[in-house]
């Protein structure tokens, strides 16, 4: 099995990733606080009205149902390229141990 796991191959995975990972990262979180800015513009175009017929109007506006498609997107990247990273850090502690249980075996014989 310690064959099967190319231990440098993980660690390029999470080299050539990290990049992309944080730009998913930052771009949910920039999402996440748009949503804020959105929902007060467009609240602040009723300011005649009461407060919660103001939230009803922004969150049934299109542009608030399109940021929330966005914010949706970028949560779906952003986990699908923290899973995989994680996966390459599981073959690699799955190697460690297998590499340490040979040597130990070798101890042994």
């Amino acid at each position: 099995m310690n064959e099967e796991i190319n231990i440098f191959k993980c660690l390029d995975y999470i080299r050539d990733h990290a990049k992309q990972y944080a730009q998913a990262r930052a771009n949910r979180v920039y999402i996440e606080e748009f949503r804020k800015t959105l929902k007060a513009r467009l609240m602040s175009e009723h300011i005649g009205e009461p407060v919660n017929a103001q939230e009803r109007y922004a969150y049934a506006h299109n542009e608030y149902a399109e940021l929330l498609e966005g914010l949706k997107a970028a949560i779906e990247q952003e986990e699908n390229l923290k899973w995989k990273l994680v996966a390459a850090q599981a073959k690699i502690e799955v190697w460690r141990s297998l590499s340490a249980n040979q040597r130990a075996e070798a101890k042994v014989l």
